[in-house]
Formats: structure tokens, C-alpha cells, sequence
């Protein structure tokens, strides 16, 4: 299947093998520099079993989530919808069903592949979350789940969300965050770090890539540091809400009318 963004004038492919982290010609785990080929070769590896994967790693708790991030986003009929990092559109479903156009947008083609399949209905499209393929003032929302620190460069994202974004719209980020009870953000953190990778290991088609998604969370901002970052991009009345203690937080902000 070809997947091509709006705007382009062919087909998105992926990097040749043989790039820094691959065994037999494709890519096991990404490093935290982010380097894009990296981590999109890196989810296309996991896609086939990346739903089941993340509900068994979050002990169920994800599909709580994503119904707190559709709750925020609060899509209505006839609006648009721009959902990043939207991988095989799990996360697009809630929107689709309130009657909103929503567009599944991921840079992962293996993820996008596997989506189109189970959804076939559903406007996947190729793109960089840091060079989006969509004109200004496009979108009512722009929502992104557990991929924005995945993102080579995270303010720019940001802007480029801000950028498609119509006046008056919003976005909505849920990730991955800091527990702010101290105990438990210790235990928190040995479980990333130690029980993550055997638990992906047993559920999982590439458990190396998960030792590096369990890195980037510990390395990711606080809440106030990514509000502030948003604030940068342009975004208006930011605020966050602790998901599961701190756990995960969502981020929501608008543009300006």
C-alpha cells in the first residue's frame, strides 16, 4: 500500500536499512537524540501488536485515558479534527463517532498500514509532526496521545500544531508524565526501567523498542515545564490535569480568535 501525504508529489518511503540501530535490516530501538528514520522504523516493527502491547503494559489504565483526552478534545459533528502520532487510529475512533471529520496522521508507515486495514474508512495520512502537510487555520483540534516526546523537536511541533490550528481552536496533548507523590513516583520509575522490558518481552513483537519508550519517559518534561512550553508555541489558557496520580497528564490550550 502507498500512503502520500496532501501536498506531496509522491509517495512516502521509508530509510534503507542498515542505519544505526538495526539488526538484520531493521531498526530494534531508537536513541533519544529522536532521530526520525529511527523512531518511525522503530514503530513500524511494533505495529501489528502495538494495541495489545500498550493495554497489557498500562495494566488497562490506557483505554481510561483515551477516553479523558476525547472528553477534553470534545469533538462535535462537522468539525475537524487533526489527530497526531494517531498510529492505528485507536485514538481517532472517539472522534469519528461524534460525527467530527477526523484525520489519522502518524510518520510510522508500518503503523498507518496496519490502521488502514482495520479502518478503511478512516483518511490516514504520512506526515511529520514538525512539518505538517496541512494549510493554516485547518483544524478545530489538533490532539496528539503518547507521541509528542517522540518528537525530534518538540517546540517546533508545537508550533506547527498551533500553525493549523483555526483561531478560537484547541489542542489537546496527553502524555506521559511525572507521579507527584514521591513514593510513588520512585516505584514508578523501577517499574519502568526493570519490569517494562520482561513484561515486553513476553506481549510484545519488539521489546527492545519499549526499553526505549520506557527512557524517553523518564527523560520527558514535568507538567509546568511543558505548559510553559506551550505558552512559547503560542498557546493560550494552558492548563494540565493529572492523570493516575501524575502518571500521565493531559495539556490543553487554544489560539487565540
Amino acid at each position: 500500500m502507498t500512503l502520500t501525504p496532501p501536498g506531496k508529489a509522491g509517495p512516502v518511503t521509508l530509510p534503507p536499512a542498515g542505519i544505526p540501530g538495526c539488526k538484520n535490516g531493521r531498526v530494534t530501538r531508537a536513541s533519544l537524540n529522536k532521530q526520525p528514520h529511527e523512531v518511525a522504523s522503530m514503530f513500524d516493527d511494533v505495529a501489528e501488536r502495538y494495541d495489545l502491547t500498550n493495554d497489557v503494559l498500562s495494566l488497562g489504565q490506557d483505554r481510561r485515558w483515551r477516553k479523558e483526552v476525547a472528553t477534553a478534545v470534545d469533538a462535535r459533528p462537522a468539525q475537524k479534527i487533526l489527530d497526531l502520532a494517531a498510529g492505528t487510529a485507536t485514538s481517532s475512533l472517539p472522534f469519528a463517532r461524534t460525527g467530527a471529520y477526523v484525520v489519522p496522521c502518524d510518520f510510522s508507515l508500518g503503523m498507518l498500514q496496519v490502521g488502514k486495514k482495520r479502518h478503511t474508512w478512516l483518511p490516514f495520512t504520512a506526515g511529520d509532526a514538525t512539518k505538517l502537510p496541512f494549510k493554516d487555520d485547518t483544524f478545530d483540534a489538533v490532539t496528539i496521545s503518547f507521541g509528542l516526546r517522540n518528537v525530534q523537536d518538540t517546540d517546533a511541533a508545537l508550533r506547527e500544531m498551533y500553525r493549523v490550528t483555526r483561531p478560537g481552536g484547541r489542542v489537546v496533548i496527553c502524555e506521559f508524565s511525572h507521579p507527584v507523590w514521591a513514593p510513588f513516583r520512585t516505584v514508578y520509575t523501577e517499574y519502568l526501567m526493570r519490569a517494562l522490558p520482561p513484561v515486553a518481552r513476553a506481549v510484545s513483537s519488539n521489546p527492545d523498542a519499549y526499553v526505549y519508550l520506557a527512557e524517553s519517559i523518564r527523560a520527558w518534561p514535568d507538567q509546568p515545564a511543558l505548559a510553559g512550553r506551550l505558552r512559547e508555541a503560542g498557546w493560550s489558557k494552558v492548563a494540565w490535569r493529572n492523570l493516575t496520580g501524575g502518571v500521565v497528564a493531559l495539556h490543553r490550550g487554544f489560539k487565540a480568535s
